[in-house]
């Protein structure tokens, strides 16, 4: 095998799309600056058990791992970053207050997560540790359609369910663990004869609930369906009404399509409430994924009381990219080079007040014009002025 063919799912990302997620890196992070979050730059490993801590099989199979040849122990490159936020909160941070923080960074999974996806995504993420009210779900969503419109994307579908309803429906249960995956995987793809195999042996009242969660997806009348048809439980009324209040506040702008799938549950050994993903025309799956997922730092806290609820969202910034309509670029100044100081003082003149100077070496005037450059650089009577190309 040549030594310059790359892994499966691994790409080199070239100029003109390095430039295109560079700008849209800043929109984001700005975006997010703008609500007062704060920038995290995690280590791209880290030991394997605070990294896989509270996150569920998925993850742990989607993580590289490796020997640490300083200590022996088992290190893995992160997959998502959400659990180095997690334990950036509560062990070193450890504030009491509320803790707004984003990221933006590359993660690395075993395996892509569906065809033609990298397994290296450009992952960029906010987080609030601290607030169990919906006021912190809301802003999530808010921050998260804000950074999708501000790259340039109209419209979007914001797809809600809620962990609880699920986890309430099994909660009376008694299965293994493999059969309850298998029964949350039959959900997410609406399979009602493989529920009914599966469900066999569970109470009939929970064969029931399953058999209605099949068909419980689409607009905001789903949510009146689900009162009548499933038990009524303290967890099932508040996820009800949680999701209502969110759809209020959300679907007030024109832009923002409502929808709503109560038998989606991947993710279910993590999220423990609302849950939210965005699509858009282009994208083959959702462009992001968020959600409450209370608790996920209690494993790094010092004492019970630091078991903070969070909420946050992230998203692939290379999937962003492939959606979003190409900026324009700024175009530069071509010069020539020289050994003449006044020249020089020229271009650092220029650049100094932000333009991008372009200096032709000696003998490739004809290199390709990747910053397509509209003016030049000329001495015009001993001064060195920019014309028009």
């Amino acid at each position: 095998m040549s030594a310059w063919v790359l892994p499966d799912h691994i790409a080199d990302v070239l100029p003109a799309e390095a430039r295109h997620i560079e700008e849209l890196r800043r929109t984001l992070l700005d975006a997010a600056r703008g609500y007062g979050y704060e920038l995290l730059m995690p280590p791209l490993l880290e030991h394997l058990e605070s990294l896989l801590t509270g996150t569920g099989e998925a993850l742990d199979l989607q993580t590289f791992k490796l020997v640490d040849q300083l200590s022996g122990r088992m290190l893995g490159l992160r997959a998502d970053t959400t659990p180095q936020a997690a334990r950036i909160d509560a062990h070193l941070l450890n504030r009491n207050g509320v803790a707004r923080l984003c990221y933006c960074g590359p993660v690395l999974h075993t395996r892509p997560d569906r065809p033609h996806a990298t397994r290296e995504p450009l992952q960029f993420g906010a987080e609030i540790f601290g607030h169990a009210g919906l006021e912190a779900d809301l802003e999530v969503q808010q921050l998260a359609l804000d950074c999708v419109q501000a790259a340039g994307i109209a419209a979007v579908t914001l797809d809600m369910s809620d962990a609880r309803i699920v986890r309430s429906l099994l909660s009376t249960v008694q299965a293994d663990t493999a059969t309850l995956a298998a029964v949350h995987a039959a959900l997410a793809a609406k399979d009602a004869s493989e529920l009914a195999s599966l469900s066999k042996n569970f109470a009939p009242a929970v064969r029931q609930g399953l058999q209605a969660m099949v068909g419980l997806y689409g607009d905001e009348k789903v949510l009146v369906e689900a009162e009548k048809a499933l038990k009524s439980t303290p967890d099932v009324r508040e996820a009800l009404s949680n999701l209502k209040w969110l759809a209020s506040h959300m679907g007030q702008s024109a832009a923002v399509k409502m929808s709503f799938d109560l038998a989606d549950s991947r993710g279910y050994a993590y999220y423990s409430g609302a849950r939210f993903a965005m699509y858009v025309q282009g994208a083959s799956d959702a462009l992001v994924r968020g959600g409450r997922y209370d608790g996920v730092g209690a494993v790094f806290a010092h004492s019970q009381e630091r078991k903070r609820p969070a909420v946050g969202f992230s998203l692939d910034l290379k999937e962003l990219v492939a959606v979003t309509p190409r900026r324009p670029l700024r175009a530069a100044i071509r010069a020539p080079w020289a050994e003449d100081a006044a020249l020089a003082r020229a271009i650092a003149a220029l650049r100094k007040q932000g333009e991008t100077v372009v200096c032709v070496l000696p003998g490739h005037s004809q290199q390709i014009d990747e910053f397509h450059c509209d003016r030049q650089l000329l001495a015009v009577s001993g001064q060195w002025q920019v014309q028009p190309l």
